[in-house]
């Protein structure tokens, strides 16, 4: 089985479509940092994401992170029920839901 994840959008505004996985969770990180420089509002869309596993919310927390130190304005959203419980269980939930960072 293969597991994919697509980026796609421009200008700031991104959405997220497939499964995001341990398996591409490095490709999709690094694509998303070069995608998002510069920019001084990011939003990423989630709703077509089908499935994610704790890398791939480990990706989504890396991206909070930079978009925090180089002062960009990031907003997520849906976030997806399988993200929401992981992040519940490890108690990082309101760092994604906040609307903006």
């Amino acid at each position: 089985m293969t597991v994919a994840c697509v980026l796609s959008g421009e200008h700031g505004r991104y959405a997220l479509s497939g499964a995001l996985h341990f398996a591409n969770a490095r490709e999709l990180l690094a694509s998303g940092l070069r995608a998002f420089a510069g920019q001084s509002t990011i939003e990423i869309d989630l709703k077509d994401l089908t499935s994610a596993d704790s890398a791939g919310l480990a990706v989504l927390l890396a991206w909070v992170e930079r978009a925090r130190a180089h002062g960009q304005r990031l907003q997520l959203g849906p976030l997806p029920v399988q993200l929401a419980a992981i992040a519940r269980v490890c108690d990082i939930e309101q760092m994604l839901t906040a609307a903006s960072v």
